[in-house]
């Protein structure tokens, strides 16, 4: 089939840096050829250079944001969808959008798939699955009269989901359901003592009349519980062109979204530190984590905090000092009158009932909810 569509092609990412030398390694996995070889030296290469890793992290960051994957989503139409005369505000819409579509026979008939096109060379920071993320989504076009045949037999025959027509073994993992314009069908063919006419099929004349909007309902809630299985009902072509475009934009938002939850957190021990306090699995560190805690207190100054710490190196220690206590008031109380080394010639002073209270407040309350600063 001919290709239809915006003229955007995927364009291959190339690094921005000079291209370095090939360098030779001994490996176990030699069986993949040059290619394989090329990208092991280049990897080695940017494990060795800090730098040349940080700007290929960046480039793989730049091509999932959304704009840039967006540019890379395809929107797969059968073209069995043409035959409507309201198809052309979905191929309007689509071609608006900014990422490619191809009108390409699909199975089933009637329906939209979503593929991802994958930058070359591949970004070796990012994981495989992330850039197949929505490669499964297929949304199938059903007409009123094939909807209504499922709901029958799914309210009627009450049989197991695979008997719907439209769900299969074969269905992709996202299976999606739209019928247009049922609303509207259910009400002008509703019963009429005047006007009775005998369908061709039979299924159809028993769907038509045993089948209204509670049936609907009710077969809306086994797709949901049974198959997994949403349906969109809409009223025109309009309302479906606004759904895909916006279906497509959460898409092309899903790699960038995966990309930063599977990353690891800058506070984690074994994570890469680019700020803050490094913590090193032998627990050096931690002191420093403990100071710098302390200090996102409200009014809590370097002074007072090297106070708590020099008292109390670690919060395990606190906790065990508030465990001795007999009183509430006394674990209350524990950090007030520790002194806080000043310059010489300043009143001396301590950390105070307030600080203490708050302290022991966050390592002790169990209460999400609690205001630990009663004066914000």
């Amino acid at each position: 089939m001919a290709k239809v569509g915006s003229r955007r092609v995927g364009r291959s990412c190339r690094g921005r840096g000079q291209r370095r030398p090939t360098t030779w390694e001994i490996s176990d996995s030699d069986t993949e050829g040059p290619v394989g070889a090329g990208a092991d030296s280049e990897a080695a290469v940017r494990a060795r250079d800090p730098a040349e890793q940080r700007r290929a992290e960046a480039e793989a960051l730049r091509l999932l944001r959304p704009k840039q994957a967006l540019r890379r989503l395809a929107v797969r139409v059968d073209p069995a969808i043409l035959e409507d005369a309201g198809a052309d505000i979905l191929m309007e819409a689509l071609g608006s959008l900014g990422c490619e579509y191809h009108i390409e026979p699909q199975r089933p008939a009637r329906s939209l798939r979503w593929s991802r096109v994958k930058p070359e060379p591949c970004p070796c920071s990012v994981p495989p699955e992330v850039w197949a993320a929505g490669e499964q989504e297929l949304l199938r076009l059903l007409e009123p009269e094939e909807f209504l045949q499922g709901v029958f037999q799914l309210t009627q025959i009450c049989g197991p989901a695979c008997s719907v027509p439209w769900i299969s073994p074969e269905s992709p993992t996202c299976l999606h359901l739209a019928v247009i314009g049922l609303d509207a069908y259910l009400w002008s063919h509703q019963p009429n003592a005047q006007e009775m006419q005998q369908p061709e099929s039979p299924g159809v004349a028993r769907a038509e009349v045993a089948v209204g909007w509670p049936e609907v309902e009710e077969a809306l809630v086994l797709l949901q519980l049974w198959a997994n299985l949403d349906v969109l009902l809409v009223a025109s072509w309009q309302e479906l062109s606004q759904h895909v475009c916006a279906f497509t934009k959460a898409l092309a938002q899903r790699p960038f979204k995966q990309f930063q939850e599977s990353g690891t957190f800058s506070f984690c021990t074994a994570g890469r530190w680019t700020a803050g306090e490094r913590v090193t699995k032998d627990g050096t560190g931690l002191r420093g984590a403990w100071w710098r805690q302390i200090r996102q207190f409200n009014r809590v100054s370097p002074a007072v905090a090297d106070a708590v710490v020099t008292a109390f190196p670690s919060p395990r220690l606190l906790q065990q000092a508030y465990l001795a206590c007999s009183t509430d008031q006394e674990r209350l109380a524990l950090l007030a009158d520790l002194p806080v080394k000043v310059d010489e010639g300043a009143r001396p002073r301590r950390v105070g009932p307030d600080l203490s209270r708050r302290i022991c407040l966050f390592l002790t309350s169990t209460n999400p909810d609690l205001l630990l600063d009663l004066s914000s």
